[in-house]
């Protein structure tokens, strides 16, 4: 696919963030655009701004993907209505930190029912009518590096990004014959809202050691629309691991290289981590 022009394009977590600054992307690519978010005002917002850049929205919806009925009932509509979708992007997720003894079930609930279920009752409602359609397309999943990392305090949220991780693996190849591609998304540091409002378990937000190390997340993130760049230009060349920024490529080769060497800094890392706990 390399060209997105006239491509009918789904995405989700739309409101704000990445997904805003995809979904800007994207209609400045001249894709007919298919947009969700839990937060109706904030969607309300970006179909505004694609509008003022030119763009085109055909739908918009408010919903959780994690409902199952609601993702259903709207990909009906959209099928009955506008036919099989060409591009599926999964980019709605929230974030939650802390070690075991702090994590709530709700943290681990939240993670997996938003961030693995939510793609999966895309994928499983919009998927199908794409391969049935036989004109190929494509399926993006914005996983983490915390679903290629054993990142200090992220077991909850690893959860579910590796789980995302494991299903785009193997729906590469299954995809393949249907000329569908799947792209993997893995950033970083990103600035968008969910650096200030990310649940931190068992931990003092307010505190100044954790204020500052926030500060240095913040001066390492990138802009929601640098990752919007690299997820158009991941479909385009039709690769699957999309990064975002070369320390999770470094990472990622060494902890597979270099085993020993990366298990010890990881112990490290959360030794440091420890010093933050109440």
């Amino acid at each position: 696919m390399k060209d997105l022009r006239g491509r009918k394009c789904l995405i989700t977590g739309a409101g704000s963030g990445i997904g805003r600054a995809t979904a800007l992307a994207c209609a400045a690519e001249g894709a007919e655009l298919f947009l969700t978010d839990v937060n109706e005002t904030g969607l309300a917002e970006t179909v505004a701004l694609v509008g003022h850049a030119g763009g085109v929205v055909t739908d918009s919806r408010a919903l959780d993907i994690s409902d199952y009925d609601a993702v259903t009932a709207w990909a009906k509509d959209v099928d009955a209505r506008f036919g099989a979708l060409d591009v599926v992007m999964n980019v709605a997720g929230i974030s939650a930190w802390g070690t075991v003894e702090n994590l709530e079930h709700r943290h681990w609930r939240s993670m997996v029912d938003v961030n693995l279920m939510g793609p999966i009752h895309v994928i499983e409602n919009f998927l199908p009518p794409m391969v049935r359609a036989g004109r190929g397309g494509h399926l993006v999943n914005v996983s983490s590096a915390a679903g290629l990392l054993a990142l200090p305090w992220h077991a909850a949220y690893s959860a579910s990004k590796f789980g995302l991780r494991g299903v785009s693996e193997v729906l590469r190849f299954d995809l393949a014959r249907h000329d569908i591609g799947v792209s993997l998304v893995v950033p970083g540091a990103v600035k968008t809202p969910l650096v200030g409002t990310v649940q931190i378990a068992g931990v003092d937000r307010d505190d100044p050691r954790v204020q500052k190390f926030v500060h240095r997340f913040e001066k390492r993130a990138v802009s929601p629309e640098k990752v919007a760049e690299c997820i158009v230009r991941g479909v385009k060349r039709k690769r699957f691991l999309v990064y975002t920024s070369g320390d999770v490529r470094f990472g990622y080769w060494w902890a597979r290289k270099f085993a020993p060497p990366y298990e010890f800094v990881m112990r490290l890392a959360n030794n440091r981590f420890a010093k933050f706990l109440r």
